[in-house]
């Protein structure tokens, strides 16, 4: 008995101190100008349909990340190729529960230093998370990696972008830009804060591909290589595989998401009309850090008219989706929006079914 005793007081013990966080990223939260006016509404931008059926998936992960394709430089707010988006869409992003905005994008530059500048402001007002993009090197120094903390894990946040479109930052702002070296100074400096996890997230690869080039590939494995835990990607704006690699003893080391698509845009070219959402579970036992798992879930931008205006809705496609044996989904949608919605998900389960490896399809809440 006492035996049988010692044994349960040390599993209790040791499954006490197991600790768990959920990591959620998003792809491209764009504005085209489409976005931007049918937003207006009462004298003021209305973005309260955009994340009605993610926003208990969103909330309720420790850190939901998002990449923030639009500068905050303010009026007159534009859509494409210059993005300039109302502040209020940055409100209903952190409403919906996002944590982390990502900045280091092609766009960032598109409003100038200015621009720059005035979206940090923002974002600092809103009392959020963010990284890429940084008002002169001293505060790159002070604040970059990004290091935030959950469950007495540390997490390291990395933002790096391809290019700025051809527009050049001016000094004393800077934006980080994929450069080997400076990468590794980064990696290196997160190891020495003692980063749990390092996660480096990538603007990069080629639009409208549905498959990673050699160019992310490469690249992938120089920030595992170094060091980089979890590597996720945007800009394509149509989802791209993802990928688990593990160790001798068949435990999850690295993830790799090459492409997550858009969150939500105006686009209209062939599977930018949604995207898909990671989740990243990690845990921490006995002061040792396991990746336990990633999955996908795929959403849906859902434009519907009404009044002369079009509300755009982010629409999880698994609690959206009929099966045999149900007569209703839990959201239901007119059959021309749902056929929509089907073709999006066969083409991206096309894509993702045949090539991700060890990132199965879940169900998000609703």
């Amino acid at each position: 008995m006492a035996r049988l005793i010692l044994l349960i007081t040390w599993f209790s013990i040791h499954t006490a101190f197991a600790q768990e966080v959920t990591l959620l990223f998003a792809g491209d939260a764009m504005q085209h100008q489409s976005q931007i006016d049918n937003a207006f509404r009462n004298n003021t931008y209305d973005y309260t349909t955009y994340f009605q059926y993610i926003k208990n998936e969103v909330s309720s992960a420790d850190l939901a990340i998002v990449n923030l394709e639009v500068t905050l430089a303010g009026k007159p707010y534009k859509g494409y190729p210059q993005f300039s988006a109302p502040d209020e869409y940055a409100s209903a992003l952190k409403e919906a529960g996002f944590d982390v905005f990502l900045n280091a994008n092609n766009h960032i530059v598109d409003r100038g230093n200015q621009g720059i500048i005035r979206t940090l402001s923002v974002l600092d007002s809103l009392d959020v998370d963010h990284t890429g993009v940084f008002r002169n090197k001293e505060e790159r120094e002070q604040i970059y990696p990004l290091m935030l903390e959950r469950e007495n894990m540390h997490f390291a946040f990395l933002n790096y972008t391809y290019g700025t479109n051809g527009l050049n930052v001016l000094p004393p702002v800077l934006v980080n830009y994929i450069d080997k070296e400076q990468i590794l100074e980064d990696i290196q400096k997160a190891k020495n804060l003692n980063a749990d996890l390092i996660i480096a997230n990538m603007h990069w690869g080629v639009e409208y591909k549905l498959m990673p080039n050699k160019i992310q590939k490469d690249l992938a494995d120089f920030l595992i290589k170094e060091g980089v835990d979890l590597v996720v990607g945007a800009h394509p704006h149509v989802v791209q595989p993802s990928e688990v690699l593990t160790d001798s003893t068949g435990n999850i080391s690295h993830v790799i998401v090459y492409s997550l698509g858009n969150m939500i845009s105006g686009m209209t070219a062939p599977n930018t009309n949604g995207g898909q959402m990671v989740k990243v579970i990690v845990e921490k036992q006995d002061g040792k850090i396991q990746i336990k798992s990633a999955e996908y879930t795929l959403i849906y931008s859902h434009k519907a008219k009404e009044k002369g205006k079009l509300n755009y809705t982010i629409v999880p496609v698994g609690p959206a989706e009929k099966n045999d044996s149900e007569e209703k989904a839990e959201i239901e949608l007119d059959t021309n929006t749902y056929l929509k919605m089907k073709q999006f998900a066969k083409n991206a389960r096309a894509v993702l079914d045949k090539n991700n490896k060890g990132v199965p399809e879940y169900k998000p809440l609703f």
